[in-house]
């Protein structure tokens, strides 16, 4: 069979807000030009938002800038945000902290960010583009020097012992002059390029975290909308970075999120089990009274900033938005510097695609990012994610005086490390004891999984690869007490005892992967390799 091709000026990988983005700025600069530009977005979900997970507030200065006139048109963007509050959280009481500046939220909206990407799918369909949803991008094509050429999209129809089925399809080769990695946070084929071209040469390890959010709607007199509501302290110790967001969005709904840095060091850590725990805080639990779960959903998230970015390009194509992590982590937001990224992208591409030599690199890109309100932005806050390695107290003070007495320019940057290096053995750790969950405010994983509307076809090879199968039980079993049936929030890795000797065995329950990700972060030696499964498989958030 011949695998059938398809050529465009530009492709695009991902459909998320910097992928869109990217794609709405280079039409309208085709347009301002009288030029004719074939544009491509390739996304992986079944449509357009269906994998995006976010808090969301959005700082609307990139959109400004992209979309002028979007006030005046239907958009997502509704709730404004009207109060904030930062909390310190003991186990029974909560003390009220100062608002750092990069957290109040003055001018910024409320929103689904799901729903705003599927806006922004709209406005670039208006513009011409070609939006693919359903396909995952599963191969970078090389020409023989080497340059991107494009993507390969997976193959359908394949089952688990890897041959075809009656309802198989050949995937697409998409072929373009420049091709723009839009994958999000630790994107497979992202992560390929960096070590291809060692794109992370001259930068530090990206250092993550796991967001886990739901959405719920609650009693009329508990919601205050637009109000939003940060804290950090328990249920996490003090040497674990993370915290919770509540932000309260129109028809009496609410979103609640908790975040754990991936540097954690305790084994016994849950992530997920933390969250519902931190639910049960007297503070928050009296605002869920009554209340309705939704949607659940969780996905890892850049905490690097910008020590942390590698090269951006390559010959033949560039990254932007979260898949470089252009995510500033004290102010908790990334959509509005990833949209920007992907603006000065577009101009860049704009600029040379034309040329013969339109498929080099576009070293032009990261240049113009340097000079942007970007790199400013996050230079100024490099140092606070990294102050909290010395525990929760020692970073708050550090970042105070890096906000209000260095304000940004401290003439030092420090540093950061891998965090699949920081577990601690589990015979040197301390087991933690969750409670169960009650169904009415906290739940466990597996009906969690379910309102999340996750599906992947279950006749298909497994897209958890393990790079050596022992791994698990003879060490990550013995020496952690396999963390992995823990940091997962989906419940997918599962120790089970099998045959007359009982002996261990991880069995890897892939249909319940909601796409997150940590798993091929976390595993303490690396073994884990997240590939796209089937194109449309995974979660379909539907307002989250």
């Amino acid at each position: 069979m011949n695998r059938e091709k398809m050529n465009f000026d530009v492709l695009i990988i991902g459909a998320g807000p910097s992928g869109l983005s990217a794609g709405i700025k280079l039409a309208q600069l085709a347009k301002q030009n009288n030029k004719e530009l074939n544009i491509c977005i390739v996304e992986k979900g079944s449509e357009v938002g269906a994998h995006i997970l976010s808090g969301a507030v959005l700082d609307p200065q990139s959109l400004n800038e992209l979309i002028p006139t979007w006030r005046k048109k239907k958009s997502p963007l509704i709730t404004e945000a009207k109060t904030d509050q930062f909390l310190l959280f003991t186990k029974n009481s909560s003390y009220k902290l100062p608002t750092p500046p990069q957290m109040r939220n003055d001018g910024n909206y409320i929103i689904s960010l799901g729903n705003f990407c599927r806006w922004l799918a709209k406005e670039a369909e208006e513009l011409g583009i070609n939006i693919f949803p359903g396909f995952a991008a599963t191969k970078v094509l090389f020409a023989e020097n080497n340059n991107v050429i494009g993507i390969r999209t997976g193959d359908l129809g394949i089952g688990k012992d890897g041959k075809k089925l009656e309802n198989f399809q050949m995937g697409y080769d998409l072929f373009a002059k420049q091709t723009i990695f839009a994958e999000g946070c630790h994107g497979s084929l992202t992560k390929e390029l960096i070590k291809k071209f060692n794109l992370r040469e001259n930068s530090d390890p990206q250092t993550y975290g796991i967001g886990l959010k739901e959405l719920w709607e609650i009693k009329p007199e508990n919601h205050n909308l637009g109000n939003i509501i940060h804290s950090i302290g328990w249920p996490l110790d003090n040497n674990t970075y993370g915290g919770s967001f509540l932000y309260f969005l129109e028809k009496n709904q609410v979103s609640v999120g908790f975040v754990v840095g991936l540097d954690y060091k305790n084994p016994y850590l849950s992530p997920f089990d933390e969250f519902q725990r931190f639910k049960t805080h007297p503070k928050i639990k009296k605002i869920f009274d009554g209340g309705k779960r939704i949607s659940y959903g969780a996905r890892a998230l850049n905490e690097g900033g910008l020590q942390s970015i590698p090269k951006l390009t390559f010959p033949g194509g560039l990254i932007i938005g979260c898949g470089a992590g252009f995510m500033n982590v004290p102010k908790i937001k990334g959509t509005h510097t990833a949209m920007k990224s992907a603006m000065v992208a577009a101009e860049e591409i704009f600029k040379n695609i034309y040329n013969k030599n339109s498929n080099q690199e576009v070293f032009t890109y990261e240049e113009e990012l340097k000079k942007s309100w970007v790199w400013d932005e996050l230079y100024k806050v490099r140092n606070i994610r990294p102050s909290f390695k010395w525990g929760l107290i020692p970073g708050l003070i550090y970042s105070a005086i890096d906000t209000y007495i260095f304000r940004g320019k401290a003439p030092w940057t420090l540093k950061h490390h891998q965090d699949h290096q920081s577990l601690n053995k589990a015979k040197n750790s301390k087991i933690i004891e969750y409670p169960k969950p009650d169904g009415i405010l906290t739940f466990d994983k597996l009906s969690s999984v379910y309102i999340s509307n996750t599906n992947h076809e279950e006749n298909q090879p497994c897209h958890l690869e393990l790079k050596d199968k022992k791994i698990p039980i003879k060490y990550n079993l013995e020496h952690f007490d396999c963390p992995e049936q823990r940091y997962c929030p989906a419940g997918v890795y599962e120790i089970v005892k099998i045959g007359d000797t009982k002996e261990p065995k991880l069995q890897i329950n892939a249909q319940n992967c909601v796409h997150c990700k940590t798993c091929d972060i976390k595993d303490p030696t690396q073994n884990i390799n997240w590939v796209p499964p089937h194109g449309g498989g995974g979660p379909k958030y539907p307002n989250m």
